[in-house]
């Protein structure tokens, strides 16, 4: 054989192994096609880690135990990556310019559990198509679909929570006719969340004849002396907390030193958890904040799973311990948001790795009854919660629970926020910031949206 020959030969041989070589990954990317994907936005590092951590392992928990129990979403197996972003918003927006383009069909939904970060994110995760989950937080206008297309404010938003705290005093002191005369302080983070109620507050002030006052505190709330000093000239009747991570404990710590009862102070809800209060020991007994969707426990069918198919075999996200704390079961209930959404979609689109754009109309079109909460084994633990075009909230209710030294104990039924008051505040903040951003109003008798 002539060398040109031999030549041609192997470079023949060359090719069709390069064509194999070639053909070979394609096996796992059919593999991952049966994929959806799940970023994952975390801050367990910084001040504010002490609430962050325990959200994002029940978080992490349900997604793990979607996989391990059900074999995934309707025969699609989850993956996920997370991302720490320490509650910074230039690095929760970096967090998610990281994620939204992994996996098979990007990221499936987005739930930084950050009103700053929901702020950064909204215009972007509408442009990108891709739906922002923010359960119980975030810009409460948003849930007004017909605006906020990708955004979610699922089971309550801080006008929700904070018509729900009003409602409570006024019924404490005989009716909300009461309240005239009275003095109601809100101690607030100096940041979107913090300043997110005020409308809703200053709106029932007015209907009420109650005078708010308004003391913010700088991040991340280490410092309080100056605020506690205005409660101690002030005297208000009664106290709202709208804090976050350390700023929690130490408004109780200052609560006690200033010699404020706590029994006249009421938290929103992520002011009303385990790290909280045990920081401050005996000292917060009687203290009260807001519950939505799951409080504190571990007897659900879900937590039974939680058990049995991950920390029992060593694969649980955090300590064992953990499960059942108010912020654990929190996360699991967002996670099951988005599992949820995504299960909706694939009614409409099939059991496949779905699109953000897909997922949104699953979780625009969720029906979330008593009978599905107890299929999904969260009986106990979850607030119906139904969507539609026009309403990305889906519920709009609470309880107040309170301290007394070891656990959590409701101390009020459910108790509906009035949408007569803030509907029209959700209907006149969304038409301007539409007008503002230039964002077609969406016509829900038109847009069927699958």
């Amino acid at each position: 054989m002539r060398k040109t020959d031999r030549v041609k030969l192997l470079a023949a041989a060359l090719v069709a192994t390069g064509a194999l070589t070639a053909a070979i990954p394609q096996a796992p990317a059919q593999a991952a096609a049966k994929e959806q994907f799940f970023p994952v936005m975390v801050y367990r590092t910084g001040a504010y880690a002490p609430n962050g951590t325990p959200w994002a392992n029940g978080y992490v928990d349900y997604l793990k135990l979607i996989n391990a129990r059900d074999g995934g979403i309707g025969g699609v197996k989850i993956t996920y990556e997370e991302c720490e972003f320490g509650y910074a918003t230039d690095r929760g927006v970096e967090c998610y310019e990281r994620l939204k383009g992994k996996g098979v069909t990007g990221g499936t939904a987005f739930q930084p559990l950050s009103t700053g970060v929901t702020f950064a994110l909204t215009d972007k995760t509408a442009s990108d198509k891709i739906p922002l989950v923010t359960a119980g937080y975030g810009l409460s206008a948003s849930a007004d679909g017909r605006v906020f297309k990708y955004n979610f404010i699922l089971g309550g938003s801080y006008w929700t929570a904070a018509d729900v705290l009003v409602q409570h005093v006024g019924a404490k002191e005989g009716g909300l006719d009461k309240l005239k005369g009275k003095k109601i302080a809100l101690i607030y983070h100096d940041s979107p969340y913090g300043k997110e109620p005020i409308p809703l507050l200053q709106e029932r002030a007015k209907m009420h004849g109650f005078q708010l006052l308004l003391l913010p505190v700088t991040h991340p709330g280490v410092e309080q002396k100056a605020t506690w000093l205005q409660v101690r000239q002030q005297r208000p009747d009664y106290v709202f907390l709208w804090g976050w991570g350390v700023m929690n404990s130490t408004a109780i710590k200052e609560a006690v030193a200033t010699g404020y009862p706590r029994e006249k102070m009421f938290g929103v809800w992520w002011s009303a958890a385990e790290p909280d209060v045990l920081p401050v020991g005996d000292g917060a007994k009687g203290y009260s904040g807001l519950n939505f969707l799951a409080g504190a426990g571990h007897s659900g069918k879900v937590h039974q799973d939680i058990f049995k198919f991950l920390h029992d075999k060593g694969q649980g996200t955090g300590p064992k311990e953990e499960v059942g704390s108010v912020l654990y079961n929190r996360g699991m209930v967002s996670a099951m948001y988005a599992v949820e959404g995504v299960r909706r979609a694939q009614e409409a689109y099939g059991k496949k790795p779905l699109t953000g754009e897909q997922v949104r109309w699953g979780l625009e079109n969720l029906a979330i009854n008593e009978a599905r909460i107890k299929a999904i084994g969260f009986e106990g633990y979850m607030t119906p919660t139904s969507t539609s075009c026009a309403d990305h909230m889906g519920a709009h209710s609470a309880r107040v629970q309170t301290w007394d030294g070891s656990k959590w104990n409701y101390t009020s039924e459910v108790i509906e926020a009035d949408m007569q008051i803030i509907k029209p505040l959700i209907t006149a903040a969304a038409a301007k910031y539409a007008a503002e951003k230039k964002v077609p109003i969406r016509d829900c008798a038109k847009d069927s949206g699958a």
